[in-house]
């Protein structure tokens, strides 16, 4: 789930997140205590994306992609429905003031 960089409040007993270098453009960030993955951030992104499990509200969240889902193993199988086509009068953005779990 993407969020503006400077969004997410890390409320978890682990506090903000453990970041590291993951590939040369990238950094995600591990909880400190049990090193669940929470996020990741591209260098010079303004957008942090966060896991949708690592969110305490999941409420109101409906995922609408899945990376890699054509390499999943074969017992695996991953359904979403189509894209909402975008709605030309929304201007609100999501709600990003959602806590962490870790």
């Amino acid at each position: 789930m993407g969020l503006p960089l400077d969004s997410p409040i890390w409320t978890g007993p682990g506090g903000e997140p453990k970041w590291y270098r993951t590939y040369p453009t990238l950094r995600r960030g591990f909880c400190p205590d049990c090193g669940t993955h929470l996020a990741s951030v591209a260098d010079g992104s303004s957008t942090v994306m966060v896991t949708g499990f690592s969110l305490i509200d999941q409420s109101g969240i409906e995922p609408l992609g899945h990376s890699y889902r054509e390499n999943a193993a074969p017992w695996m199988r991953i359904t979403l429905a189509p894209a909402p086509a975008p709605d030309s009068n929304e201007t609100s953005a999501p709600d990003a003031r959602r806590s962490g779990t870790c």
